[in-house]
C-alpha cells in the first residue's frame, strides 16, 4: 500500500469517526419524555415565566399580535425568524405536546426532531425544570391563536446546514439542569437559577467566539452582534459590576431602569420594559443577591489611557451637551445622569456612548418612572468627526481617564445603523 493510500485510508477513517461522534452527540434528546402536569404548572405561573424570560421580546414583531412570531433576530451569518408561539394548529403550537415543548427548550429540537438555532437560547434555557416548562406551556396555550406562518432563516451557506448546526452543538451545546449549591443561600440559587436560565443573561452579557458560541456563564461583557451595542461586564466593577451596590439599589435598577447611580438604555431598556420590572419582589431580591456576590474580575479603577481633549470637542460639549448634563458634568437628579465618574462613560469600549449620541434613547417607561427623560439623536447634527471630539472631551473632562473615540468609531457605527 502506498503512502498516499496509507494517508487517504487514514483520512477517511478520521472523518468516519468525527461523523460518528457528532452524530452519537446530537441524538440525545431526540426521544420525547412525557411526565404528570404539576398542579403549579399554571397558566398563572407560566404567563408570569413568560414575562421572566422576556419571550414577547423577540416572538412579537413590532406592530404584530403577542407572540405571533416573525421578529427577524440578526447574526454574523445571516437572520433567524422568531417562531410563533401562539395556539394555532397550523403555523403555532397547537399541535405540539408538553413533551415537544420540553424537548425544544432542554435539547434545542423542534417538534419534528430538528435541530433548532441557537438564536433561541436553549442553551441557557436547559437549565429550566420541567416544572416551569410545562407552565410555560400551558400558558401559550391559553393564548389566542393567531393563523401566521413562519418564516424560514436566510442564514449563508454552510450556516443553513443542519450538519453544521450538528456540528456547532457538539463543539458548543451540553444539555443539562440546574444543580443547587448546598453553600449558598435560597436567595442566591434562586437568583442563579433565573440569571443563567430562564433569564438568558449570557445571551447578551458574555462574549461570543467565530462561531457565535458565548464563552460560557462568565457574564464577562460583550459586543451584542450585529446590533453593535455593548453589554458591560458584570463581573468587572469598572463596568457594571455590582459587588459594592446595596441590595434595594440593585433591585430599584431593574425594577424602574433608574437609580441614583446608572440609568439603562438600549437593549437592556427593552429587557427593564418588557420582563424585570414585572418581576415579584422575591426574585428581583435572588437575582440581585447573585450578582451582588459575583467574583469581581479586576480592580474597581483599573489603569486607563488618558484621551486627547480638544477645544473643538470642549466648544460642541457647550453648544449641545451641558444644557443638560452641565458645565460640570454633573448632570440634574432622576432626570440627565452625571458624566462625570460614571462608569458607562469611561469604560474602555465606547460603543453605547456612540450609539446614545447618534440615535438618542429613553430610559423604559415603569411604574416607578413613567415619564423617563430621553437623549434627543445627533445623527443628523454631528458628523463622524464632531462625534468623536465631543465624546472624547466627555471621557477626558472632570475626573474621567478613558481613551480617546475616533472617526473611524463612529463611522462604523453609524454605517451600520444605516443598514
Amino acid at each position: 500500500m502506498s503512502q498516499l493510500t496509507k494517508a487517504l485510508a487514514g483520512l477517511c477513517a478520521f472523518l468516519a469517526v468525527l461523523v460518528l461522534a457528532v452524530w452519537l452527540l446530537n441524538i440525545r434528546g431526540n426521544s420525547l419524555i412525557e411526565s404528570p402536569l404539576a398542579a403549579t404548572s399554571t397558566v398563572e405561573r407560566g404567563a408570569y415565566l413568560a414575562q421572566v424570560g422576556n419571550c414577547a421580546g423577540c416572538h412579537t414583531a413590532r406592530g404584530a399580535k403577542a407572540y405571533a412570531g416573525g421578529l427577524a433576530i440578526g447574526t454574523p451569518f445571516g437572520s433567524v425568524y422568531a417562531s410563533n408561539l401562539t395556539p394555532d394548529t397550523a403555523t403555532g403550537l397547537g399541535g405540539w405536546t408538553r413533551a415537544e415543548f420540553w424537548r425544544a427548550m432542554h435539547h434545542g429540537r423542534s417538534k419534528d426532531g430538528r435541530l433548532l438555532y441557537p438564536a433561541f437560547p436553549y442553551t441557557s434555557y436547559t437549565l429550566i425544570t420541567r416544572e416551569d416548562s410545562d407552565a410555560l406551556f400551558v400558558y401559550l396555550k391559553s393564548l389566542p391563536a393567531v393563523r401566521q406562518a413562519n418564516t424560514p432563516p436566510t442564514l449563508r451557506f454552510p450556516y443553513d446546514s443542519q450538519l453544521a448546526l450538528a456540528v456547532w452543538r457538539t463543539l458548543f451545546f451540553r444539555p443539562g439542569s440546574y444543580q443547587a449549591d448546598a453553600t449558598q443561600s435560597t436567595d442566591w440559587n434562586r437568583g442563579a437559577y433565573l440569571t443563567e436560565g430562564l433569564g438568558h443573561c449570557s445571551a447578551c452579557h458574555a462574549a461570543r467566539n467565530a462561531l457565535g458560541a458565548t464563552d460560557g456563564l462568565n457574564l464577562a461583557g460583550g459586543l451584542i452582534p450585529v446590533q453593535n451595542w455593548y453589554a458591560p461586564s458584570l463581573v468587572a466593577p469598572h463596568e457594571a459590576g455590582l459587588q459594592a451596590w446595596r441590595i434595594e439599589d440593585i433591585k430599584a435598577l431593574f425594577k424602574t431602569g433608574m437609580t441614583a447611580q446608572a440609568s439603562v438604555n438600549g437593549p437592556m431598556a427593552e429587557v427593564v420594559l418588557g420582563s424585570t420590572q414585572h418581576w415579584r419582589d422575591d426574585d428581583l431580591t435572588a437575582m440581585a443577591v447573585y450578582l451582588k456576590a459575583l467574583p469581581a474580575s479586576t480592580p474597581a479603577r483599573p489603569p486607563a489611557l488618558a484621551g486627547q481633549t480638544t477645544e473643538h470637542g470642549s466648544k460642541l460639549y457647550e453648544q449641545h451637551c451641558s444644557a443638560c448634563h452641565g458645565d460640570d458634568g454633573k448632570g440634574v437628579p432622576n432626570a440627565y445622569p452625571a458624566l462625570a465618574g460614571n462608569r458607562a462613560v469611561v469604560m474602555p469600549q465606547a460603543a453605547n456612548l456612540v450609539q446614545m449620541t447618534l440615535n438618542g434613547g429613553y430610559a423604559p417607561a415603569t411604574a416607578g418612572n413613567p415619564r423617563p427623560f430621553g437623549m434627543p439623536p445627533f445623527v443628523l447634527v454631528l458628523n463622524d468627526s464632531d462625534t468623536a471630539a465631543v465624546l472624547t472631551h466627555i471621557r477626558s473632562s472632570w475626573g474621567n481617564q478613558a481613551g480617546s473615540v475616533s472617526a473611524f468609531d463612529v463611522g462604523r457605527i453609524r454605517d451600520n445603523g444605516a443598514k
